[in-house]
């Protein structure tokens, strides 16, 4: 089945596709036929990337219409899952056996496949992107034909982080561990003098934190801290009397249960409820990782920035992630510090806010997410990942007549 898009623009509204049509398979056998009879075609996930990347300039496919698929393997430890399953979906299955997965993001809305493929992540000193479970895919390739990367396949990290760029991904296998409770603090006001003091203190606290501020104050606005052993405080700032939204004076009604009443994984790693539309909706994203040692050197430069910034913007996170060996993980090889904006939906703005915000960015080294708005040239882009042609020579091993490229792959990836 095809028809025109199903929506004209990406969910938070500040992309317009420009692909012909969208086609909605009910089956794997007839995504194969749609694949390989398709001279230009790329797979539309949850539509919750902010720029071009999933847009195609012939067709898009979502499987979004295959029949759910959650298949655990106790012993293995290990769930098989349709790539255009939700992350929330995937996640009540699995707390419902018993299971539980190590990470999620902030929105528990995003479909498996196109939140591994662009290194999404929650938070956590210990804890890596959402790609980093990957132990298998299976893809469509160019010829319709199902191709299988299993954990011992040494294309594996080259392919969990895929853009898209390797075919359509329609299972994913990813760890699982037993399920756990999660218990969820709010802290307000704490001065950044103390959180560059004491940062690894802080964000090695809880088993996740996030850190949300729009840099015009001396204190950061709110510390949301998730621990999985208990308790946990901090002995400056001042501890939330009720529930939070993460902006400042937003309905907190969309927003997970804190008050450090613990309740199941699901309900606490993301910030956002899966019943809800995300965050605020009509908004721009943009997002920076860095290595955790340029920090203070990022944060600094930010506040400096405050009366450019501050204007656009309706809340800024702090998070740390995990390093990994996956190839164009934002991750790669370091311990990362992610400075996240959600912008007001104001394009032009925006990009000038970007600019600066970039070159201020440029010395710590800091890689753009790739789901998310940015400037940076593809020349640029390449220069951060060390396994950039080693990635390009597996997108041509899959696609060497480039059915699955698009104008951001050019512009970021594939461009020399």
């Amino acid at each position: 089945m095809s028809e025109p898009p199903m929506a004209e623009t990406n969910w938070a509204g500040c992309y317009t596709y420009t692909a012909g049509r969208v086609h909605r398979p009910t089956s794997l056998q007839e995504a194969q036929q749609i694949v390989a009879g398709t001279p230009r075609i790329r797979a539309l996930g949850s539509r919750h990337s902010f720029n071009d990347l999933p847009d195609s300039p012939g067709d898009l496919i979502t499987l979004a219409h295959l029949p759910t698929e959650v298949q655990i393997d106790s012993d293995a430890r290990v769930v098989q899952v349709g790539a255009g399953v939700r992350y929330g979906e995937l996640a009540g299955e699995l707390h419902r056996h018993g299971w539980a997965l190590k990470a999620m993001a902030s929105l528990p809305h995003i479909a498996v496949g196109g939140a591994i493929g662009t290194a999404t992540h929650g938070s956590g000193d210990g804890v890596g992107c959402l790609a980093s479970d990957v132990v298998g895919l299976e893809i469509i390739d160019a010829r319709g034909e199902l191709l299988t990367i299993d954990a011992d396949d040494p294309r594996l990290p080259g392919a969990a982080v895929h853009l898209g760029a390797l075919g359509v991904l329609t299972r994913v296998r990813l760890c699982i561990e037993p399920t756990y409770e999660v218990a969820q603090y709010v802290v307000n006001d704490v001065p950044w003098e103390y959180v560059l003091d004491h940062f690894d203190q802080i964000t090695g606290s809880a088993y996740s934190v996030s850190m949300f501020t729009r840099w015009d104050k001396d204190v950061v606005d709110q510390i949301w801290l998730k621990s999985r052993t208990g308790q946990v405080g901090l002995p400056v700032g001042t501890p939330a009397t009720g529930p939070q939204h993460p902006i400042r004076n937003v309905d907190p009604e969309t927003a997970t249960l804190q008050g450090g009443v613990a309740g199941p994984w699901q309900d606490r790693l993301p910030h956002f409820r899966m019943g809800f539309t995300p965050s605020a909706g009509a908004e721009i994203q943009a997002e920076y990782l860095m290595p955790r040692q340029f920090v203070a050197e990022a944060v600094e430069k930010l506040r400096a920035l405050a009366p450019r910034i501050a204007p656009i913007t309706q809340v800024c996170e702090l998070r740390t992630i995990a390093a990994d060996d996956l190839w164009l993980s934002m991750a790669h090889e370091r311990e990362t510090v992610a400075v996240h904006f959600t912008f007001d939906r104001d394009p032009q703005q925006v990009r000038e806010v970007l600019r600066l915000v970039e070159r201020a960015l440029t010395p710590c080294h800091a890689r753009p997410h790739w789901g998310k708005w940015f400037t940076y040239d593809g020349a640029h882009v390449a220069s951060l990942y060390p396994r950039m042609d080693d990635f390009r020579r597996l997108v041509h091993s899959f696609d060497p007549e480039g059915k699955f490229h698009n104008d951001f792959l050019q512009r970021t990836v594939l461009a020399r």
